[in-house]
């Protein structure tokens, strides 16, 4: 099925929606300019851009290759079909569609869904629904942010380093409160940072080797 000539703003507009919801953000050796010059000439629909970014290696080595099945038909799900997985019995049912009929298969079930079809079409870039939760100041956690691309048991055998947070949190001292010259607090800064040199700064985590041979295949 082709899809509709698009002007060139429009057809950029889209193409940069599309890896935003599904890489979350595409470095240039991500991209996939086949695809592209076919979407800007309506040779294909938004639908099979969506496709063919599920597809790509890219994808599969950063969703599928890193991920449990159960973890990678979550990711998929979020951004395919911009909801939550209801229950562990439909993330079981979609693991079962991953295990038999492979990737392709999988991405394939995904969007000849009528959820799919009914809500994004094939013209429209999926897009993470229900947003805005009754009764809550804010809405629903973007999923690109709740739902990384590595869970934590991945993340811990590859070594990924911590969050290292400062020693001490920054504060404004009005003018009039500074110490004024001579004051032994002048010379509190100088003894703290002795003492943090003898032994007390933060251990920082390293990477090292080659931590992607740690990552089991299937």
């Amino acid at each position: 099925m082709s899809g509709m000539v698009l002007s060139s703003e429009d057809a950029t507009n889209i193409i940069e929606a599309a890896y935003r919801q599904i890489f979350f953000h595409a470095f240039k050796s991500d991209r996939e300019p086949i695809l592209e010059s076919q979407l800007r000439y309506g040779q294909i629909t938004v639908r099979d851009f969506i496709r063919g970014l599920l597809l790509s290696n890219t994808f599969k080595r950063s969703f599928y290759d890193l991920n449990s099945n159960y973890r990678f038909v979550e990711q998929c799900v979020q951004r395919v079909l911009g909801r939550e997985v209801y229950s562990e019995r439909e993330k079981i049912a979609w693991s079962i569609v991953v295990a038999t009929k492979g990737i392709e298969g999988f991405v394939d079930e995904l969007l000849n869904s009528a959820e799919y079809l009914e809500n994004f079409g094939y013209d429209s870039v999926p897009y993470q629904r229900r947003r805005v939760i009754d009764g809550h100041d804010t809405g629903e956690t973007p999923f690109n942010i709740k739902s990384p691309r590595y869970d934590g048991y991945y993340r811990s055998i590859l070594g990924f380093p911590q969050i290292v947070w400062q020693n001490a949190v920054r504060r404004f001292t009005p003018q009039d409160e500074k110490p004024k010259a001579g004051s032994p607090a002048n010379f509190l800064g100088m003894a703290r940072g002795l003492s943090n040199a003898q032994g007390n700064s933060t251990p920082r985590v390293a990477l090292s080797g080659n931590y992607l041979d740690l990552v089991p295949r299937r």
